[in-house]
This record gives C-alpha cells, sequence and structure tokens, in this order.
C-alpha cells in the first residue's frame, strides 16, 4: 500500500492507498493538483483521469474514505456528512470507487474552503 499527502492551503493529511485498480490508476497520475469544491463535509476536485465503476463502487462510504467518482471525474475526500447522508456517515452523490483512506483526524478538512488550492502527492 502507497502513502500519499493531501495538501489544501494550510492543512495537510497523510492517506494509505488501498490495492485498487483505481488507486493504481490515481498513483500513476500523481502529483494531482485541484481547486477544492466543498458539498458538506467532502472535498472533491475535477481530476485528468477516466475510470469506470469497480464492481464494489458505492454511495455509502466512512469518514476518511478517499473516493473517485466517475462522473467528475472526481477526486472526493469524506470527512463528514454530506447534503444526501441519512445518517452519521458520508454518503456520495452517485456511486464511487473507494481506493484510499485517511490516516489520522480527517475532521482536520473541515477549515478547507471552497476554491482552496489541493494537491495530492506520493510521499
Amino acid at each position: 500500500m502507497s502513502e500519499i499527502r493531501i495538501s489544501a492551503g494550510d492543512i495537510s493529511v497523510s492517506a494509505t492507498l488501498l490495492d485498487t485498480p483505481t488507486a493504481k490508476e490515481i498513483m500513476a497520475a500523481m502529483p494531482l493538483e485541484g481547486t477544492a469544491n466543498v458539498w458538506g463535509d467532502e472535498i472533491y476536485f475535477d481530476v485528468p483521469i477516466r475510470i469506470d465503476l469497480e464492481p464494489d463502487a458505492r454511495e455509502e462510504v466512512m469518514v476518511g474514505d478517499l473516493g473517485y467518482w466517475p462522473m467528475g471525474p472526481a477526486f472526493c475526500i469524506f470527512f463528514g456528512t454530506t447534503p444526501v447522508s441519512t445518517g452519521d456517515n458520508p454518503k456520495a452523490y452517485s456511486p464511487v470507487n473507494v481506493f484510499g483512506k485517511i490516516s489520522g483526524d480527517a475532521s482536520v478538512l473541515k477549515q478547507v474552503s471552497q476554491g482552496t488550492p489541493v494537491r495530492v502527492e506520493l510521499v
């Protein structure tokens, strides 16, 4: 499993990539840069990658999950509930490929504002 760093303005978190086809495509495209879109307690940004939904793609995710959203296409970081959540866990707008997990407290990402530059790189 590979380690990555996600930086958004002054906030930085580490994450571990899973052993999935999506994670391999994301890793091959690094470093990734974009502009944060904030949707509830989710940050997402456009990426220049085209990946199909994997068989285990889902809308229900966990706090700290990293997802790839083919409709964007976008890199998604879930750190709390979203506008379509029905409980305490995040819910994606539509299915995502979960490909990684934030190491530690993902709630620090609540400090990231709309339009903040985001960079993702291998550690």
